[in-house]
């Protein structure tokens, strides 16, 4: 049986008549680095408060590491480390300070080995140096990678991130990105991540989970959203299926047909006139057709079927 790191059933959160949630059903398997996308306001946040107990559901449920017994929520709550819109960082202290003060909060032993493990981590080891230098005057990026390090002071097997690459320097987004693809794959660590800088998003999430004023439209794989997103031709026609061996006679593989509702859709580079007539000669009219080759956030626009201004 997969197992969900985290699992939503029927997941609302209401305002008076607005739904911030509305029966939001996530799955997110251990060992994901998953991509939570979604336009400002549409729901990522609100998701994010509710798992951490920041704030309470309306209605529905959710499950942290497949525990069912509530009895043993707060022992699986405390698997996991997050950081909720701006990183909780008192601003005049230093990073060794902020990260003790976490290590008292949480009783963790040996608190200066696991404040340098940290550190380390996250790529912030000099700041051990520089006790004088405060947090109010870190860069971003450094509030940022210490925010996270902060989430890792308790070794989480579950680390959730609330836009983490907001306001950063493209620099900053691309040492964020090594830096989360380093926890997942060194630490074992899970990742939520939302976001709706998509380009970026792209180049780490294992998969993805697609909202819209608080409905969760798709959850899907990297490599199926990849297929999706491949250079490609769709043929509308009435009995699909029927083209496959007169594709396949034109020296198109297998792999690179796959039958949709009313038509087909044709991966690779391919003349255009050469399919609609081998399939003609065979009595088969092609009905319509159009070009398939986008991005992420091409795929996000026509799934939410509106304007993506952020």
């Amino acid at each position: 049986m997969e197992e969900y790191v985290l699992e939503t059933v029927g997941l609302s959160k209401q305002f008076n008549s607005f739904f911030a949630l509305n029966d939001v059903n996530m799955h997110v398997r251990r060992g994901d680095i998953y991509g939570f996308v979604g336009k400002n306001g549409a729901g990522k946040t609100t998701l994010i408060r509710i798992i951490t107990g920041v704030a309470e559901k309306t209605s529905g449920k959710f499950f942290l590491f497949g525990e069912k017994n509530p009895a043993n929520f707060v022992k699986s709550r405390s698997k996991i480390g997050a950081v909720v819109e701006n990183p909780a960082i008192a601003l005049n202290m230093n990073a060794h300070d902020n990260l003790m003060c976490q290590c008292t909060l949480l009783g963790i032993p040996e608190p200066s080995k696991k404040i340098r493990e940290v550190m380390d981590t996250v790529g912030l080891t000099p700041l051990l140096e520089k006790r004088k230098l405060l947090a109010k005057n870190y860069s971003l990026g450094m509030r940022q990678r210490l925010g996270i390090a902060m989430a890792l002071i308790s070794d989480p097997e579950f680390l959730l991130l609330d836009e983490p690459t907001n306001g950063l320097d493209p620099e900053g987004i691309k040492d964020m990105r090594l830096l989360l693809t380093k926890l997942a794959k060194e630490k074992n660590v899970t990742i939520l991540i939302s976001s709706h800088i998509l380009g970026e998003l792209s180049k780490l999430a294992t998969c993805y989970g697609f909202i819209d004023h608080g409905k969760l439209i798709e959850e899907i794989s990297a490599e199926e959203l990849e297929k999706r997103c491949q250079k490609a031709v769709v043929l509308s026609m009435a009995n699909p299926s029927s083209s496959i061996p007169v594709l396949q006679g034109l020296g198109i593989s297998k792999e690179s047909l796959e039958v949709i509702e009313k038509g087909i859709r044709v991966f690779g580079d391919h003349n255009l006139s050469d399919l609609i007539v081998a399939l003609a000669k065979q009595g088969i009219i092609v009905n319509n057709i159009h070009e398939q080759n986008e991005d992420l956030e091409g795929y996000f626009i026509n799934l939410i079927g509106g304007n993506h201004h952020e």
